[in-house]
């Protein structure tokens, strides 16, 4: 009989307050990810809320999302499949789950001061006085992250994806994914 062996994906987890960039930056990293390192799929947490209905946005549904969140890019990633997951995800418990169970996790901190996203007002999400991490839902930032890209809105976005894609690749390297 012989053995067939079944590579895992990668979950490059990009997580960081809303407006930072995450999934921006995750759309423009994606098309390398799926050509550098095989079949991948981009999934971004205000999509995968529409798509699982699920409207709460306290800091217990949060963490309610984000348990089933992590469960599909899971699902994913042990099919072989890479995950560019962008998403809030500033919650220490999810991320921690992520690194005990999905074997090949890489956590991307998109680094922003939440007074400059205010005043760029682009998702304009903070104009709304309730349940925003950052403003009165206190943010676990990662104190560990993989990678941190630090977006104060100076570079542009392709020397922002340069610079993560050159840290992607040193780290699958490094941890020979």
């Amino acid at each position: 009989m012989i053995k067939k062996y079944k590579k895992k994906g990668i979950l490059f987890w990009i997580t960081g307050l809303s407006g930072s960039g995450k999934t921006t930056l995750a759309k423009k990293l994606f098309p390398y990810i799926n050509k550098k390192y095989g079949l991948s799929v981009h999934l971004d947490g205000d999509n995968l809320r529409k798509i699982l209905d699920l409207h709460g946005y306290s800091f217990k549904d949060r963490v309610s999302n984000s348990k089933k969140f992590t469960k599909v890019a899971k699902l994913l990633t042990d099919q072989g499949i890479n995950v560019v997951f962008s998403i809030i995800g500033l919650i220490n418990k999810t991320r921690s789950w992520n690194k005990k169970n999905i074997k090949k996790y890489i956590e991307i901190y998109i680094k922003s001061d939440v007074k400059k996203i205010i005043s760029l007002n682009k998702k304009k999400i903070y104009k709304s006085k309730k349940n925003i991490v950052g403003i009165n839902i206190r943010p676990q930032f990662p104190k560990n992250p993989d990678i941190i890209i630090d977006n104060t809105f100076n570079k542009s976005l392709n020397k922002l994806e340069i610079e993560l894609r050159s840290k992607i690749d040193k780290i699958i390297k490094k941890k020979n994914y």
